[in-house]
């Protein structure tokens, strides 16, 4: 049997190839675990890793072994048990072995050991996002310059060494050493062509003093053919840099939530989890991404948010002013040429009975024209009430870009969220 062994130092970074193909392989089990996690946890507990365990009939590989072969007949010395045909009964117990079989013990109570090991924070974050993005993201027109890239822009005499175009350089000395040398190499031609012809004549028509200026000549000629540098500082060029404007792909996503006297501290912890949880979501995946946030009972404010999710503030409501509000955000700082509109909404359903028409009529014909998305999420065990019934009539007209879903429990936050924001694999980036 061969033994391959590695002797190699451990280099930085060494094993992390190896650790995210065994998160490959194993995808299925590790993302179920985190989907038990995240039902298990806190949504304010996200940003830490987890212990994963795997069973170990789940990662558990064939392997080839020497084995005897063959039919044997065996009578053990000592017996006075059994005759030969007897078939022996497997011992009972828990026995020694690796815990694979029937009698073994896990810490789970089930006959398998499990395979641990502990995600990190990023690892986990992409787990729990895997399949999320923002739908229907646009390429907007530029806003502002500041976002750049640097290109290419033609070539030039100066430069730093790490910007050397090799090629044109080469090409450039190729060419002057051409140019340098087509003179000298004329009068070096016909000055060996009229010492040719002077040492051919008669030794009594030829002119010492004159083959022997010629020698001189050519000699000097060869010299100067041969000073000529193969390539000089002259001849070196640059690539240069300049910065091109970047089309981006900018968002912001409106967080609208109720906080009027129907809401109970339940609800608002329901909805301030669920905000939470889009919160990492677009950290997670979306530098280019801004977030407003904004709160209404009777009136609607913009607020910071740190008071978006520990405020106290409460009263009646009416959702047409945070609506009212996003439009005119929307006008004054956020284009919708410019800018990829989304807005997630958290309410308990509850609303003026004469607002909720004004409401659909606000999103129909101001806002869902502008907006990518709209996300709507009612925090209720109770029936549906008249804002919700407004808002099927905005997604029956709007269907790819008006999301509606029932929040019962706190449980529900995390299946809810991957369906409001679940990959569609058919849409163009």
């Amino acid at each position: 049997m061969t033994y391959f062994i590695d002797r190699r130092p451990n280099a930085k970074h060494k094993s992390a190839v190896n650790r995210q193909r065994f998160l490959e392989r194993y995808r299925k089990h590790i993302k179920r675990s985190v989907e038990e996690a995240v039902n298990r946890r806190s949504i304010t507990d996200m940003e830490r890793g987890e212990k994963i365990s795997i069973p170990a009939k789940d990662i558990s590989e064939p392997v080839f072994q020497h084995g005897p072969g063959g039919a044997r007949n065996i009578v053990s010395p000592g017996n006075k048990e059994f005759l030969e045909g007897d078939k022996i009964r497997r011992p009972a117990g828990q026995g020694g072995g690796n815990g694979v079989g029937e009698g073994g013990a896990s810490n789970q109570g089930e006959g398998n050991d499990e395979f641990a090991f502990t995600l990190s924070r990023e690892e986990f974050l992409e787990f729990v996002f895997d399949g999320l993005e923002l739908p229907h993201l646009q390429r907007k027109p530029l806003k502002s310059l500041e976002e750049i890239k640097m290109v290419r822009a033609g070539l030039a005499r100066d430069g730093v060494p790490s910007r050397i175009s090799i090629t044109r350089s080469m090409r450039e000395a190729y060419a002057r050493r051409i140019a340098m040398r087509a003179p000298i190499k004329r009068a070096l031609k016909e000055a060996q062509e009229a010492l040719a012809a002077e040492e051919r004549k008669d030794s009594v028509l030829r002119n010492p003093a004159r083959i022997v200026e010629l020698k001189a000549e050519i000699e000097r000629l060869e010299k100067r053919i041969d000073a000529i540098p193969f390539i000089d500082t002259y001849d070196l060029r640059y690539h240069q840099l300049a910065a091109q404007p970047q089309p981006s792909s900018q968002a912001v996503m409106f967080c609208v939530m109720d906080v009027s006297g129907s809401m109970t501290q339940n609800h608002k912890d329901i909805a301030k989890r669920f905000f939470l949880l889009l919160y990492l979501f677009l950290e997670k995946h979306y530098e280019k991404v801004e977030l407003v946030f904004v709160r209404h009972h009777t009136a609607a404010r913009e607020v910071s948010e740190e008071e978006f999710f520990y405020s106290r503030e409460t009263g009646g409501t009416i959702v047409s002013s945070a609506l009212n509000l996003v439009n005119k955000i929307i006008e004054k700082r956020y284009p919708a040429g410019q800018w990829n509109l989304y807005v997630a909404q958290a309410s308990d359903g509850d609303n003026w009975d004469d607002d909720s028409n004004i409401c659909r009529d606000l999103l129909v014909k101001q806002l869902m024209p502008q907006l990518q998305y709209y996300a709507y999420v009612e925090i209720t065990p109770h029936d549906h009430q008249s804002l919700w019934h407004e808002y099927e009539s905005v997604a029956a007209q709007f269907p790819e870009r008006f999301a509606m879903r029932q929040i019962v429990d706190a449980v529900d936050i995390y299946p809810v969220f991957r369906e409001l924001f679940k990959r569609r694999l058919s849409q163009e980036r």
